[in-house]
């Protein structure tokens, strides 16, 4: 199966989420949220994350992750990872009580376009408190595509992971996860990057957008919206549609898409130090806000 292929069969089944001007979504990918173990890279922007989604939630935006949100190559259990970042977890629940959280499965988290595999280790928790198991996310589904569809326009946003152009990622993410797990974890925590990661090699990352952005020509430069590459792209209206809200395992902040007002900016949250030497978590406007519409293809 060609990359093509690939991203056809994910747009055709894709979910499908009605949305308008006054709908408000964030777009975070590649949180490779761990164990807060040495290797564990999401454990250094924990704070930011929490924080930038925390306003999300109060903002009232709905939360899209668009695969690989929890690292389910380098550990054997979503429990060790939960008890890891239990803040965020409750928060990400009151996205889902409310029906605000949409998910998509990327390669790291590959396990999850099983429903079964999600019900067992999703569904509920134990939580020692009350000694028994609780809710967690109870009846989540997740997704390998989702379509934003515009009820006026009907302008379509296709999003993804985007590991779907990238053969050796998807078709042997087995393999990858073994030598992940086996191999690059011990050497992650030495400082030596994993050479088959588009995120860590500069070539696979062409590579990969480059298959991608020939899907989008080949469909009429629809609007695709990835991660994956951990690489933040945002096109001027009249180029190829193609974004990547990046990642949240940046050095010292996490980058994002939002879209509000029938617009669409590319964002980043990170720490600052103001005049009297005091540390915040601010977030800065990278590109945008641009017409969702400026990007339709007549």
């Amino acid at each position: 199966m060609s990359s093509k292929s690939r991203l056809d069969h994910t747009y055709k089944n894709a979910h499908r989420i009605v949305f308008n001007d006054a709908s408000k979504f964030i777009l975070f990918s590649d949180c490779h949220r761990g164990d807060n173990s040495f290797a564990d890279d999401f454990a250094n922007n924990r704070n930011i994350y929490f924080h930038a989604l925390r306003h999300y939630y109060n903002e009232g935006f709905s939360y899209c992750e668009l695969g690989d949100g929890d690292e389910l190559w380098e550990n054997l259990s979503f429990e060790s990872i939960l008890n890891a970042h239990k803040n965020v977890y409750m928060l990400m629940k009151q996205f889902h009580d409310e029906g605000k959280l949409h998910m998509i499965w990327g390669n790291h988290d590959m396990v999850y376009r099983d429903p079964k595999y999600v019900e067992k280790n999703l569904s509920t928790y134990f939580d020692p408190k009350v000694g028994e198991n609780v809710e967690l996310f109870c009846d989540i589904k997740y997704h390998e595509g989702i379509i934003l569809k515009h009820s006026e326009t009907g302008q379509e946003l296709f999003l993804c992971h985007g590991h779907q152009a990238d053969w050796w990622n998807y078709i042997f993410w087995r393999w990858s996860r073994f030598l992940v797990r086996i191999l690059w974890k011990p050497l992650n925590v030495m400082g030596i990057a994993d050479p088959t990661s588009p995120a860590k090699n500069y070539k696979e990352l062409i590579k990969v957008e480059r298959r991608t952005k020939k899907w989008i020509v080949e469909n009429n430069n629809l609007v695709t919206i990835v991660g994956h590459t951990h690489r933040p792209r945002f096109p001027e209206p009249g180029d190829i549609a193609f974004f990547n809200d990046g990642s949240c395992v940046h050095p010292r902040s996490i980058t994002g898409l939002e879209i509000e007002n029938g617009k669409i900016s590319l964002i980043k949250w990170q720490i600052a130090t103001t005049d009297d030497g005091t540390l915040k978590i601010v977030r800065v406007l990278l590109e945008g806000p641009t017409p969702i519409i400026d990007y339709r293809t007549p």
